[in-house]
């Protein structure tokens, strides 16, 4: 029998403290549009997924779920991929434009990577899918290929 194989990612679910706020959040950072909502048997929404330029077909989805959200802070679950350094550069000046703090540009493993947080404090990441060509497998927390 062949092993089955998946065909990409069908959506990401992040847990927030605040609906409203971190949907309005990533659609100003983002661009995200809700295009489902979750309601609950008391009628109250507490769930809502859609989408955002440049995702195709993965979907985003917030839930509200503090204990979640809290135990999340600091943590990097989701990289958000973008093509290149100037890229990479474009989002940083557009963070700046917005008032969100971030990382300076950084060369990571493989690619350029920029780092900032979203309301509840997750880390969120934009990596490069180009190169930039430097061996990091030397620093620590950086990553080297395994041999197979």
């Amino acid at each position: 029998m062949n092993k089955p194989i998946l065909s990409g990612i069908h959506h990401i679910k992040i847990p927030v403290t605040d609906l409203a706020r971190s949907v309005a959040w990533y659609g100003e950072v983002f661009g995200f549009e809700t295009t489902m909502e979750f309601p609950e048997a008391d009628g109250v929404t507490r769930g809502v997924a859609g989408t955002a330029p440049g995702l195709g077909d993965t979907m985003i989805a917030f839930r509200v779920n503090p204990k979640a959200a809290e135990g999340c802070q600091g943590f990097d679950p989701v990289s958000f991929a973008v093509d290149g350094k100037d890229d990479i550069e474009a989002w940083a000046a557009r963070l700046d434009e917005l008032g969100i703090r971030r990382s300076p540009v950084i060369e990571a493993s493989i690619g350029w990577l920029l780092v900032f947080d979203d309301p509840d404090g997750l880390t969120l990441h934009l990596y490069s899918w180009d190169q930039h060509g430097i061996d990091q497998s030397h620093r620590p927390g950086y990553g080297r290929a395994v041999a197979h």
